[in-house]
């Protein structure tokens, strides 16, 4: 009985090879890129002070108030209810707290008056507009938060 013989693609030119390993070569850099942007939209949390919402070592989903120039959020149109990653001038890591009321100063700028849900007290300082680095990306009133994958990187960074 003859033996069927098996259709063989023809050998790749060098013109197909080059643009193939081009094609791999930018899906990797692709790949890299939404990796990045992605990381820079993670946040993960230092402390207990927003328990129950959150824990030590979650990881939240956090819009920019400036990403590589692009405004994501206005920080002037945060509204009370909203979670936010400020710097703060009383402690040295970001902060991520509740807005709880808004407030005019004297200066008749916008300030907010933060608490993490788990203290019993509102933060020390008033926070301006221009402290707000990011807000919590919630849907309906629930944060998006992935639980406890950032306690390597608390690891990592002593705290």
């Amino acid at each position: 009985m003859p033996k069927k013989q098996r259709n063989k693609k023809p050998a790749p030119s060098s013109s197909e090879e080059k643009t193939g390993m081009w094609r791999e070569i930018a899906s990797y850099v692709i790949i890299i890129l939404v990796g990045i942007v992605l990381a820079q939209h993670l946040n993960v949390v230092v402390s207990g002070s927003m328990e129950p919402v959150f824990y030590r070592g979650d990881v939240v989903v956090i819009e920019k108030s400036n990403f590589i120039g692009l405004q994501e959020i206005n920080p002037s149109d945060l509204k009370v209810g909203d979670i936010v990653i400020y710097n703060a001038t009383w402690f040295p890591e970001p902060v991520i707290h509740r807005i709880i009321s808004i407030q005019e100063g004297s200066d008749g700028q916008k300030y907010y008056v933060t608490k993490g849900d788990n203290n019993p007290k509102a933060d020390p300082s008033l926070v301006s507009v221009n402290q707000v680095q990011a807000k919590v990306v919630s849907i309906g009133n629930q944060p998006l938060v992935i639980p406890k994958i950032g306690y390597i990187t608390l690891w990592i960074r002593g705290l």
